[in-house]
């Protein structure tokens, strides 16, 4: 466990290239042209935080941070592929192709009345473009083992906080005092679940009791950003054991109360929901494509199909419409705490409103299903329910088989017969009318 209250060292704990086994080749070149124009400009340029730890663990970084004393007009001066982004913090994001580098100028704390940097209420920072050196922009960063400076002017590794030692002991720790930083950012709170998930680390004790003390301050936290963080968590290969971690210290509840509630009354639901976790992980492992709209409605089932039913005793309608609109109205609710974008909640309505059709095997109307644009996320989400045994089997097995027939074979499958052609009754020509003569 670390003591809070450390003392700040004045200087770094600087590694050189012979005592650590951080290469250049773990880098992109992109990341490594950046760093090497800002050195070669005169301005210090480093690699930091998940890059240079993912680059410890010999995990293969994909993200490249770089901070510098350059502040954000002199980046964008060196680089005519930059473009300077945002206003709680002000970056330089230098474009390759596809790739983007982004680029912090180093911060420091707020000291002047004049200073761009503010806080809310609650503490949380909603400004921060307080410029300042290597030394303070150390202490402004979230978890040690994120705090570590790869130097390319010598390929040396700077540690001021002892995230060496904390990612040798794989131990998530909160850089100052723990309450105090979670007020400025509650979304840390999920940051640390992320890491300690990611990186198979323990989280520690002093950052624990911190979260059970101030997990409400997520309530503060934009919608939007909450989405941000969603998809980290939950579409990068750990969903499973981040879900687990969220639920171990009450912080789903916090994203989705209708499922977290379903989840501690539903046995059956959670395993549902299990499964598709260890889905969704199977398939980023498997480099297939995944999609928030897929999880998300695994999250609302238990409460769409619930309030589908009271919807159903009020007014007459199928149950397809009545989850079509239980979806419309939660998924609304939703939003208050995760800002869900329209393009990801319209199909997750679509997908969950077409479960009951799969209980129809015969007709047009089972056919056509097939042909639904929705159709093959709504078969993945009813054989996850049949994987677990909350669908039919059997039925599962005939929507898998007829995807594969031919039109004739679907036709016997649906027991649709072809229709005899009534034949056409000839219309008889009418003479016409004789012209009356005129008297």
């Amino acid at each position: 466990m670390k003591n809070s209250g450390t003392k700040k060292p004045s200087s770094p704990k600087i590694i050189p290239r012979a005592a650590h086994t951080v290469s250049r080749d773990e880098f992109s070149k992109s990341a490594l042209k950046v760093l090497y124009r800002l050195h070669k400009a005169g301005y210090q340029s480093f690699l930091v935080g998940g890059c240079v730890r993912d680059a410890m663990l010999d995990l293969h970084p994909k993200d490249f941070d770089v901070a510098t004393n350059a502040t954000p007009e002199e980046v964008r001066a060196l680089f005519s592929n930059c473009r300077l982004i945002g206003r709680r913090f002000r970056l330089a994001h230098v474009r390759f192709g596809r790739e983007i580098v982004e680029v912090a100028t180093f911060r420091a704390a707020a000291n002047h009345a004049d200073d761009d940097h503010a806080h809310d209420e609650a503490g949380r920072i909603v400004r921060d473009n307080v410029y300042g050196s290597i030394d303070e922009d150390v202490w402004r960063r979230d978890f040690t083992c994120n705090s570590l400076y790869y130097n390319i002017a010598d390929f040396s590794i700077w540690d001021y906080t002892g995230g060496v030692d904390d990612i040798k002991q794989r131990h998530i720790v909160l850089i100052g005092d723990p309450d105090k930083r979670l007020r400025e950012d509650p979304v840390r709170m999920l940051r640390a679940v992320r890491f300690a998930a990611k990186l198979d680390f323990t989280i520690d004790d002093t950052v624990v009791e911190a979260i059970r003390q101030d997990r409400p301050l997520l309530a503060n936290v934009p919608a939007a950003r909450l989405f941000d963080e969603f998809l980290k968590m939950f579409q990068s290969g750990h969903a499973e054991q981040t879900f687990e971690l969220l639920r171990e210290h009450d912080l789903f509840s916090m994203l989705f109360p209708d499922t977290d509630k379903e989840l501690n009354r539903d046995e059956a639901f959670l395993e549902f929901v299990l499964a598709a976790l260890r889905n969704t992980d199977k398939r980023v492992r498997s480099n297939q494509s995944v999609t928030p709209m897929f999880l998300i409605g695994v999250f609302l089932w238990n409460p769409v199909r619930k309030h589908a039913s009271r919807l159903r005793s009020k007014e007459k309608m199928s149950e397809s419409q009545s989850l079509s609109l239980a979806a419309y109205e939660l998924s609304g609710q939703q939003q208050r705490r995760i800002a869900i974008p329209r393009r990801f909640t319209v199909p997750m309505r679509e997908m969950l409103a077409l479960q009951p059709r799969f209980t129809q095997t015969r007709g047009k109307r089972g056919l056509n299903l097939l042909q639904h644009r929705r159709f093959r996320a709504a078969y993945d989400f009813m054989m996850l329910l049949a994987s677990v045994g909350q669908f039919d089997e059997e039925m599962a097995k005939f929507w898998t088989r007829v995807q594969t027939e031919s039109a004739e074979q679907r036709a016997a499958s649906f027991q649709i017969t072809a229709s005899k052609k009534s034949k056409r009754r000839r219309r008889r020509r009418r003479r016409p009318a004789k012209a009356k003569s005129s008297s």
